[in-house]
């Protein structure tokens, strides 16, 4: 995926604590990350697909403590409320599930 700079997949991810630097030697982190930024890149393409731009909001993967792939989503935060305008019209317009 591509983004408006160098930058963008960590802009707005400073994400300090104990959790965020524990790694445990024998956990296949990779494995994980890799399924993550599959599903990841799934989504962003879907975000461009509607007009979002990926420097205003975006998915991006990560791992769990335990090296499970997660996704998690970073954005500004008027764009995150148009996606969430976005979601809830479909939402609606299906009867609430999307």
């Amino acid at each position: 995926m591509t983004g408006s700079g160098e930058d963008w997949l960590s802009d707005g991810l400073d994400i300090e604590g104990a959790d965020c630097s524990l790694w445990v030697s024998d956990v296949d982190y990779i494995a994980g990350w890799r399924t993550a930024r599959e599903a990841a890149d799934r989504l962003n393409r879907a975000l461009l697909g509607v007009g979002v731009e990926l420097s205003q909001v975006r998915a991006v993967a990560s791992t769990d403590e335990s090296g499970r792939g997660i996704v998690r989503m970073a954005g500004q935060l008027d764009a995150v409320d148009r996606l969430s305008g976005l979601l809830e019209g479909i939402a609606d317009s299906n009867g609430g599930a999307a």
